[in-house]
């Protein structure tokens, strides 16, 4: 879409008119626009209302697009396309993210709680002469209405049969004192293979009052259709995910059971138990998954008595995935799914390193969250297989109880 002699002449004269900044902004909007509209009429095959053998989709408008610089926010219209999705390749797609961590980077510098590593990159982002406390409001006041809707989002356009939970831990300051808070973060596989970021919450611990609180928040949005619920042994979440998730089971995570095991036991015999531990989840059947925890709880109980008994008690929620189709058996045995999230989340973080509060705090985990959110949405990929996912909601279910070794029927209290 090249400029007209009469475009040309328009934006000449108002140029003219404008400061020096105000002309470069103007000079870069119109550009960066002009290149948008380039690229997608390359990636269409075709310019508006043209005819040819190329094209591949066509235009369906546009979607407004701010992006910030340093000549100021420039406002851009990128198009959308009727079938599948455009994004330019010249953008980045994760300005909330960097948005957040401005604003949360300017809310230390205000309050004086900033490290020398803050007060760094405070000065590389142009702030060396600091920053108004009106000025942060504003920046915070745009991203947390749209956080806060991400968070608060309905949750029953779809069933979510798998959930994963998982926490990881930032500073913060918390009555004038440094603290540890524990970030809980909740993802969700759709009844149709795809995934979804459900839920992130901060708090004081791990404790069944603060799972329990989070665990009703999906709830109360409208999540349903759990039939299996991946997750550490965090003190007090299996029991909010017996007393909230009614009819779902609960899959102890492989991998920080195997972390555990590794602390009871020396360092020159971790190699071997992880390998014998690990054959019980090679087994081809859910029998025969059950068969192999007894064998090898007796194969490593004479040398590690401690071990068998954590086998033993950990039998159920080790083999908790065994009911389910065996294509989804690698992905529902642990919580690796959430670790790449995570350390997205701790690149991010560890940038701040003290939070000045738990708002602040919040406010980047959840944009990073909500742009790893959008790329899923926009990119669908399936997780799991077509063609497996139906097996989990027989045609008539009972009416309480799925058929699975540890549910629960009845809120416990």
């Amino acid at each position: 879409m090249a400029l007209s002699q009469s475009d040309l002449l328009r934006l000449l004269e108002s140029l003219r008119s404008a400061d020096g900044l105000e002309l470069v902004r103007g000079v870069a909007e119109r550009m960066l626009q002009e290149l948008i509209e380039a690229e997608a009429t390359a990636r269409i095959g075709a310019q508006w209302n043209e005819h040819t053998d190329t094209r591949t989709a066509f235009r369906n408008g546009h979607r407004d697009k701010t992006v910030t610089t340093a000549a100021g926010d420039l406002d851009l219209a990128i198009p959308k396309l009727r079938a599948g999705s455009f994004f330019p390749a010249l953008l980045e797609r994760r300005r909330r993210i960097d948005q957040a961590l401005y604003a949360v980077i300017m809310e230390a510098y205000v309050h004086g709680v900033s490290t020398r590593s803050v007060d760094d990159l405070v000065k590389a982002l142009g702030a060396d002469t600091g920053i108004s406390k009106s000025e942060v409001s504003r920046i915070c006041a745009d991203l947390d209405g749209q956080l806060t809707a991400f968070r608060s989002r309905p949750l029953d356009h779809v069933r979510f049969p798998y959930v994963y939970l998982d926490a990881t831990y930032c500073k913060a300051r918390v009555e004038h004192q440094i603290v540890s808070r524990a970030v809980v973060v909740a993802t969700g596989i759709t009844e149709d293979g795809g995934r979804e970021v459900l839920g992130v919450m901060v708090g004081d611990s791990e404790t069944e009052a603060f799972w329990t609180e989070f665990l009703r928040s999906l709830r109360q949005r409208g999540l349903v259709g759990v039939r299996l619920v991946i997750g550490d042994h965090h003190l007090g979440l299996v029991k909010a995910i017996r007393k909230v998730m009614i009819g779902a089971a609960y899959q102890r995570c492989r991998v920080h059971f195997l972390r555990n095991v590794f602390s009871a036991i020396n360092k020159e015999a971790a190699e071997m138990v992880a390998a014998t531990i690990r054959t019980i989840f090679a087994q081809p059947t859910a029998e025969a998954v059950r068969t192999q925890l007894d064998t090898v709880a007796g194969m490593l109980g004479t040398q590690f008595p401690k071990v068998k008994a954590m086998l033993l008690e950990a039998k159920d929620d080790l083999t908790a995935f065994a009911p389910f189709p065996e294509r989804h058996w690698k992905k529902i045995q642990s919580t690796n799914p959430l670790e790449r999230i995570n350390r997205e989340i701790k690149r991010r973080t560890d940038v701040v390193q003290v939070f000045p509060n738990d708002n602040a705090l919040l406010r980047l985990v959840t944009a990073v969250l909500f742009e790893l959110h959008d790329e899923w949405i926009a990119f669908p990929r399936r997780y799991l297989p077509e063609g497996s996912m139906d097996q989990l909601y027989p045609a008539k279910l009972p009416e309480s109880a799925p058929a699975l070794p540890n549910t629960t029927n009845t809120p416990t209290e």
